[in-house]
């Protein structure tokens, strides 16, 4: 997920980049380590960029880095308060809601877990600020920024996960479509699905559509 983050924004920069994919399968997960990885990440994850002697990790330093490199398109509002409202956006996608869906991974044969219930609850709340949030609005933080980048991509799991945005968020069901028309995230999503197609994954009808495409 935070891969695919940095690369819709590398690509809605239109940088030119070299990307490494690293090894994955389900027995093992992310094993063996990607040297790169290793040596840049004391978390060992991904994503890192390497741009010459410039070694960063994390998605948001990758985010804020791409934003200065090539400040055009902007993907971070102009007005200093709308700025400021969409960064906090991004922080809570990763760090407030995506936690729950992690709870829920490898809890789909048990929706009645007391675990996933709580988890599905707090991401139907998070849902429920998001459309009072969006408003009236095509984007999440006034014009389209790095936050709907973060949520879109953490939502794509909730929804695989089991935590559906719901007939009660249409505004929420009609960003995801904008979202999913953009070229740069329905080339790195609609990917993402192929794969978890040819690895047996069921995938949610929204994602059906990007892989397919």
């Amino acid at each position: 997920m935070f891969g695919a983050k940095a690369e819709i924004a590398a690509r809605e920069k239109q940088l030119e980049f070299e990307l490494v994919m690293v090894p994955f399968e389900m027995k093992t997960l992310y094993q063996p380590k990607h040297p790169d990885v290793l040596r840049i990440n004391p978390k060992r994850q991904v994503p890192v960029l390497i741009d010459g002697d410039l070694e960063l990790f994390d998605s948001t330093q990758i985010f804020e880095y791409l934003e200065d490199l090539r400040p055009t398109p902007a993907l971070w509002p102009a007005d200093a308060r709308e700025r400021a409202r969409a960064r906090l956006l991004e922080h809570e996608s990763d760090e407030v809601y995506f936690p729950n869906i992690v709870r829920l991974m490898g809890l789909q044969p048990t929706p009645a877990d007391p675990v996933a219930i709580a988890a599905r609850d707090a991401a139907a709340r998070f849902y429920e600020r998001m459309e009072r949030t969006l408003g009236e609005r095509e984007w999440l933080g006034g014009s389209y920024s790095f936050a709907d980048i973060a949520f879109y991509m953490a939502q794509l799991f909730g929804e695989r996960m089991g935590a559906p945005i719901t007939s009660s968020e249409p505004r929420l069901q009609e960003w995801r479509d904008r979202m999913s028309e953009r070229p740069a995230v329905r080339k790195v999503a609609g990917a993402m699905g192929r794969y978890l197609v040819s690895q047996g994954r069921k995938l949610p009808p929204f994602m059906d559509r990007l892989s397919a495409s």
